[in-house]
Order: structure tokens, then C-alpha cells, then sequence
């Protein structure tokens, strides 16, 4: 896989395979301070990212996912690290042509189709968006909670959301899903069609899921092809540029960076950050924003894509997860970063990205 270091232009449509792009990240200022010249900023961003590549390159902690056989065949070493700004600029290391599959990253994206469809609060009354406090794919969560589909970026909440995303069939309605990824990373998205066969033929908790919600009436389109929707578009293939565009666009409020397209209402973007802050990271999203405190969203596919409203966004992949389904080493670098540049949400000054 490539692993390239070097110097290019801002990211443009259809031009994902890129390498350093060097960012304006001024210091964090505890007082007031000489401002520093771009080229000292563009080392800091520089320095982190190498550093958080090089120290956690080697490490092993965690397994692939195994219960989708094709995640488990994934070469566990793969990594890539890309950031992404607002102004469309790109830095990345690593495996960074490597297509993942997108897996639960996807129900950010399909939530905010939702909400540019149907609207905002029919959105939250429908689905919901309070943490489960169980597993991403709980039978009991969905039994148990008042809402019953819990939150978007659980799989019962994220099938309903598909559910609710109107196409006149389950083919349109997929492609529509499709195309708005694409919208949102800037150029063409494909489905991997060996990850869609692989989950098809495994995905009988889901469809449970699905008859489930079916019986609290917290479904709103046919069951099983919901099911059919959701599962390919937690298929598709993103590289870390790729996924890193997608989150840029939700940091510039909606408006991807290079094509200029306002792909979600500015509206809606605090709506889709708080939920990623609750309930992004499954199990671990309590002590990721302890920890960290930047929305995020981690896929069993390996990515984790964090987002720094108003400047840019951090997508890392690594295939290894912990118990909870997330990237060991995507936490690791993302933390590692947000730490040396100060952009914990909760504890940071304003413009760390540009």
C-alpha cells in the first residue's frame, strides 16, 4: 500500500490520492503572542501528525472485526492518517489509498439526509438521539427505551433513519444515499461489493432489529429493505482523504470545501455534532469526550473521523478495535493530536485549524 510523504495543492474534486498538504494552525495562546509565520504553523500540524504516525505505527493492541468475514480478512497493519480544513487543504500519511468501508460512519451522513428531507424534529421525534448504554446492535435497547430506536448511530436508530429518507423504491433511495456521500466527500463514491455480499449473508441481527421496530411501529418503510439500504450504504469505500472531505464538510457548516456545494443546511450541522459527541464512539463515547472532546464517529471497518467545528476535520484508519468497536490506533492518533494542538472543544482558543 502507499505511504508517500510530500508536498500538494489544496484537494480538488476527484483528486483523493494526495499526500502532505501543509495547514495554518496557529499555537495555542495561553497570552498574547507574536503571531507565528505559516510556514512555523504549517510545522506544528506537520510535527503532530508525523509523531502520532511514527508512535503509534507499530502498535498491536485490538483485533479486526470478525463477525463480518470480509473485515476480518483486512490486513490488520494497514493505517492512514489524513486532516482536512475548511479551505479544502489536505495533509495525510500513510496508507492513504487504501478504500475502507465506511460501516457506521456512514449514519452520520444518512442523518443528515434525513433532516435535509423530512426536517430536523421530525427526525428527533421519530428516532431520537439519547445514548442506549448497551451495545450498537442491542435487542434489549430496543426493547427497553421509550424511543425504541434509541439514536441515529445505533443500528436499530440508523435503520430507522434510512426508513425515513423518501424514494419511491429501495433502489432510489439507495442511490440518492449514494449520491449525497459523494456530495459530501467531493467526487465519486463506490459500493465495495464484496463488503455488501459479506454483510448480506450475516446480517439476521439487524433484520430482528428491523421486525422489531416494526412491532413498536418505529419503522417507516418496509422492513427488510431498509435492512437491504442500510447495509450498503455501511459498504461503501472511503480512503482517509476521502472520509476527512466528508468531515470538513460538516465543520464549514454544511458547505464542502472544493466543490462549493452546500450539501447539508447549516441549520442542522449542531444537531449531527452533538450526537457524535453522545453517542459516536458506542460504548466509549463518555470517555472519548472526557478525554478528547471533539465529536467523532468510529466504523467497525476501522475509521474514526473527528470533527473541529469551523476548521477542519481528522480521519484516521486502522483495522485493529477495542471491546467497544472502535480503532485502538484511530483514538490513539486523533487524541495524540488533539492534545499537541489544543483543540479539545471543551479547553482550546478559536482559528487551531487555519
Amino acid at each position: 500500500m502507499l505511504s508517500t510523504r510530500c508536498s500538494v495543492k489544496p484537494l480538488m474534486s476527484g483528486a483523493m490520492i494526495a499526500a502532505y498538504c501543509f495547514l495554518s494552525i496557529p499555537l495555542h495562546a495561553q497570552a498574547p503572542a507574536p503571531a507565528k509565520s505559516p510556514s512555523a504553523r504549517q510545522q506544528q500540524l506537520r510535527t503532530a501528525v508525523d509523531e502520532a504516525y511514527a508512535k503509534f505505527k507499530s502498535d498491536t493492541k485490538g483485533k479486526n472485526a470478525d463477525y463480518i468475514p470480509y473485515l476480518a480478512k483486512v490486513d490488520s497493519n494497514l493505517f492512514g492518517i489524513s486532516v482536512v480544513t475548511t479551505d479544502g487543504q489536505v495533509y495525510s500519511v500513510g496508507d492513504i489509498n487504501y478504500a475502507f468501508s465506511i460501516q457506521s460512519i456512514s449514519k452520520v451522513f444518512s442523518l443528515a439526509l434525513a433532516m435535509q428531507d423530512v426536517g430536523a424534529e421530525p427526525v428527533l421525534s421519530k428516532i431520537g438521539s439519547e445514548p442506549t448504554g448497551r451495545a450498537f446492535n442491542s435487542v434489549l435497547a430496543v426493547v427497553d427505551m421509550p424511543t425504541h430506536s434509541g439514536n441515529p448511530f445505533v443500528n436499530a436508530g440508523a435503520i430507522a433513519t434510512v426508513s425515513l429518507i423518501p424514494a419511491k423504491t429501495a433502489n432510489e433511495k439507495w442511490n440518492k444515499i449514494l449520491a449525497y456521500y459523494g456530495d459530501a466527500a467531493g467526487g465519486k463514491l463506490s459500493l465495495i461489493d464484496e463488503v455488501y455480499e459479506s454483510e448480506a449473508a450475516t446480517n439476521q441481527g439487524n433484520r430482528a432489529l428491523a421486525a422489531l421496530l416494526l412491532k413498536y411501529e418505529r419503522i417507516y418503510a418496509d422492513p427488510l429493505e431498509s435492512v437491504d439500504v442500510y447495509t450498503k450504504q455501511c459498504s461503501v469505500g472511503v480512503n482517509t482523504a476521502q472520509l476527512g472531505m466528508m468531515g470538513a464538510t460538516l465543520a464549514n457548516k454544511g458547505k464542502n470545501p472544493v466543490t462549493g456545494k452546500q450539501v447539508i443546511k447549516p441549520e442542522y450541522i449542531p444537531h449531527i455534532l452533538s450526537t457524535m459527541m453522545v453517542a459516536g464512539l458506542y460504548d466509549g463515547s463518555g470517555t472519548w469526550a472526557w478525554n478528547v472532546g471533539l465529536p467523532a464517529k468510529s466504523g467497525v471497518g476501522g475509521g474514526i473521523l473527528a470533527v473541529i467545528p469551523g476548521q477542519g476535520a481528522i480521519s484516521v484508519f486502522s483495522p485493529r478495535l477495542d471491546e467497544a468497536g472502535n480503532s485502538v490506533k484511530a483514538q490513539e492518533v486523533i487524541s495524540y493530536i488533539a492534545q499537541k494542538l489544543d483543540l479539545n472543544l471543551y479547553d482550546s482558543s478559536p482559528d487551531l485549524l487555519k
